[in-house]
């Protein structure tokens, strides 16, 4: 039953689909559907992040559902005017929307030596004590096996 469906699938695609590949033409981007239908996302995404005080720090953690609510948004609107292949189109409005409300963002900085010293040493020491606390465990084993034997 299988080989039957295989070779059905099998035939469908040498005999239909050979040529369809090579007659499709995806439609240029629509620009304008494209500015339309994204005048809805940012203005929502206007909206939401007016309440989220972006103007004094980086808002990011608090934001992010918004932000993927707004990206998906975007990525749906590039897909129903053909421009989902034109990233210059789709990274302009990202771009707009990082300097307007994420300038403060770009400034990460590393945690202090302290915090940084307190999260490695652990694993550290354990990676150098391992081997000290299995080393008297497999000789003592193997001792027991010499003597059996």
């Amino acid at each position: 039953m299988t080989a039957v469906l295989m070779a059905h699938v099998f035939t469908w695609t040498v005999l239909f689909s050979s040529g369809m590949a090579s007659t499709f033409a995806a439609p240029p981007c629509d620009q304008n559907m494209f500015n339309l239908n994204l005048f809805d996302c940012v203005s929502d995404f206007n909206k939401s992040m007016e309440t989220s005080g972006y103007q004094k720090n980086c808002p990011w953690p608090e934001v992010k559902g918004i932000y993927f609510k707004f990206s998906s948004c975007v990525d749906s609107t590039a897909v129903g005017s053909w421009c989902k292949g034109y990233k210059s189109v789709v990274n302009e409005v990202f771009m707009e929307v990082h300097q307007r409300y994420f300038p403060l963002c770009t400034n990460m900085q590393d945690p202090p030596t302290l915090s940084l010293i307190l999260m490695t040493a652990p694993v550290i020491i354990a990676t150098f004590l391992l081997p000290l606390l299995v080393c008297p465990l497999i000789t003592k084993t193997s001792e027991k096996i010499n003597d059996v034997m």
